[in-house]
């Protein structure tokens, strides 16, 4: 999965696409590179961020989606908290939703999911990004256990509201609300979290765990990143998202081989 965020304020790639073409012409160079799915933001979730209205997300994606959906792009995932972005992203072409709130910022996310029929990736975070790394980071029982807990609570009401399982896949939420030692935590106990049943999204891509881990800035985190990618995938991801993909896709492919073997 590809990062695409339309926002001037993202940690790593906030305005970098000053227009919907631009967005779009990035969008298909990480196809290009083997992107399987393009995940649109229009909101950052960065530590610290604010809300966007409304009228604001829609105005940021719709234009790229578009785009992309009349260039016969299927693979285009909405990154939003919001229940109206998601079903007018969905109407546009968008073919995912990637909810960071597991669908419980907005009550009506679940209902707008279950009735376009559409999968669903549901992350843990503590907590909103204004706050989530506010105040004490802690997990009684331990982070992974508490991740574990909760992402199977989120699944449960999402098959309550008629979402299909096979719809359904889990995002343990690196760097949301977790310490550095939680994100590594997480990232080595992920054979447990894929033992829930659901597949596994995770998304360690240039984050500020891996800075503090090297000390290096987010524009110097790419080996990092290869690092973290590669424990992804040993651990049992099914979909690791990342802004460079053409050489992530190496990392997958030689890290999927060693932990899994030849394709049959």
């Amino acid at each position: 999965m590809g990062v695409l965020n339309v926002t001037p304020d993202s940690f790593s790639d906030g305005g970098a696409h000053r227009t919907p073409d631009d967005a779009a012409e990035a969008a298909f160079r990480m196809l290009a590179a083997g992107a399987e799915l393009i995940d649109i933001g229009g909101e950052s979730t960065r530590p610290g961020s604010d809300p966007v209205p409304v009228e604001l997300e829609l105005s940021r994606v719709l234009p790229v989606i578009r785009i992309l959906a009349q260039a016969g792009i299927d693979g285009i995932s909405i990154d939003t908290t919001k229940a109206e972005v998601a079903r007018q992203a969905i109407l546009a072409g968008a073919r995912v939703v990637n909810d960071i709130s597991g669908m419980n910022f907005d009550p009506q996310m679940r209902r707008v999911v279950a009735e376009a029929q559409v999968p669903v990736i549901l992350m843990h975070t503590k907590g909103p990004p204004k706050t989530m790394q506010s105040g004490p980071l802690e997990y009684p029982g331990g982070v992974v256990t508490a991740v574990s807990e909760a992402l199977v609570g989120l699944a449960e009401a999402a098959l309550a509201a008629g979402i299909a399982k096979e719809a359904i896949m889990l995002d343990p939420g690196i760097g949301f609300g977790k310490s550095v030692d939680d994100n590594c935590a997480l990232l080595a106990g992920l054979p447990g979290l894929r033992a829930l049943g659901y597949p596994l999204l995770v998304g360690p891509s240039r984050k500020s765990f891996l800075g503090a881990i090297t000390g290096r800035p987010v524009e110097d985190r790419l080996h990092a990143t290869a690092a973290a990618v590669a424990l992804a995938v040993a651990g049992g991801a099914n979909v690791v998202r990342v802004h460079d993909v053409g050489p992530m896709l190496d990392v997958v492919r030689v890290a999927e081989r060693v932990a899994r073997g030849p394709a049959s």
